[in-house]
């Protein structure tokens, strides 16, 4: 069985090899073997192949974060899957490789009428979408969120699950050429980023309170989500795409007693239970189903080539697919 994987930490030309690994085997009782249809390349797999994410396995190790298959195989005690479904891998399972296996738990049988490369990407990015979203501020229906890096895939299913939760949007993005991109997405205001950004917001907005910012870029853009805060407001950092360390306002956290939260999904996932994992998909499954939630993919890859999936994804101009099967 063929997987890729990092063989130590340095530049994924040096380190990342495809190699020759042990088949996974049978299945247990409560387990199921997928074969791997499509599992999409993240910025989190650059990071770890870089030796600079939260987890770091211990080479050789395969990677991939995500990805969707078919059940080739169910343990007699399975009750959820059978064979020839197709269902979601966790994010606790590498998957670029050929076949994976796993406990089925919270697992359920996917939709065959929907886009596979689409349904691969629903593990990490719209399910960090939405936990950001309904895990730090109950925002009423009606009530605003902003987010920077607008034009992100995190971004695109943030604006798709607020619309599902009756909430509107301000996207800020830092290129004029992607606005009309995240308006013709569903962003209800679209704004480019600047000192004056709460300024602007207020105008844009009526002045509307707005209690929750959801933060990817990192730098002086943090400190404009947090100037436009209304009191007691959020700021919730999940990613650092800028590099460098946020800025934030000390009087902004003082007298408006704003507070600043970090989401990682790696925390999230390691305490979840079944329950809340499959009520978060139960909602996530329909919309990437529908096309209300959607990644634009610029290209897929067998796993022999991986030295040009790498290559094409490190230009973060949309999404690239390993389809192992």
């Amino acid at each position: 069985m063929k997987a890729v994987q990092v063989v130590a930490f340095g530049r994924a030309a040096d380190v990342v090899k495809l190699n020759e690994v042990l088949d996974v085997g049978s299945p247990g009782p409560d387990e199921i073997v997928v074969a791997v249809e499509a599992a999409p390349i993240n910025n989190s797999d650059f990071m770890i192949i870089a030796g600079r994410y939260g987890y770091l396995p211990s080479p050789p190790a395969t990677l991939g974060i995500e990805g969707v298959g078919r059940v080739v195989a169910a343990g007699s005690q399975v009750r959820n899957l059978k064979e020839g479904d197709r269902t979601l891998i966790p994010f606790t399972v590498p998957t670029w490789t050929e076949r994976v296996k796993f406990t089925a738990s919270w697992q359920r049988a996917l939709p065959d009428n929907a886009d596979v490369q689409q349904l691969s990407m629903i593990g990490v990015n719209p399910a960090t979408a939405y936990l950001l979203l309904t895990d730090f501020v109950k925002v009423p229906p009606g009530g605003w969120v902003i987010q920077n890096g607008a034009n992100s895939a995190t971004a695109r299913a943030v604006i798709a699950i607020a619309k599902s939760l009756g909430l509107k949007t301000v996207n800020i993005v830092r290129r004029e050429d992607v606005v009309d991109e995240v308006k013709s997405v569903g962003g209800d205001i679209v704004l480019l980023d600047g000192p004056d950004l709460a300024k602007r917001v207020a105008r844009e907005t009526g002045g509307a309170p707005i209690q929750l910012a959801l933060d990817m870029v990192g730098g002086s853009s943090a400190l404009n989500l947090m100037n436009c805060l209304a009191p007691k407001g959020v700021l919730v950092i999940y990613s650092a795409m800028s590099g460098q360390p946020f800025s934030g306002s000390a009087l902004s956290v003082i007298f408006n007693e704003v507070s600043v939260r970090g989401f990682w999904l790696g925390h999230w996932g390691k305490t979840a239970t079944d329950e809340a994992l499959a009520g978060m998909y139960d909602h996530l499954v329909p919309m990437v189903a529908s096309g209300a939630i959607s990644a634009p993919v610029v290209g897929t890859y067998r796993l022999e080539d991986f030295s040009q999936a790498i290559a094409q994804a490190a230009a973060f101009k949309g999404k690239v697919i390993f389809t192992p099967s």
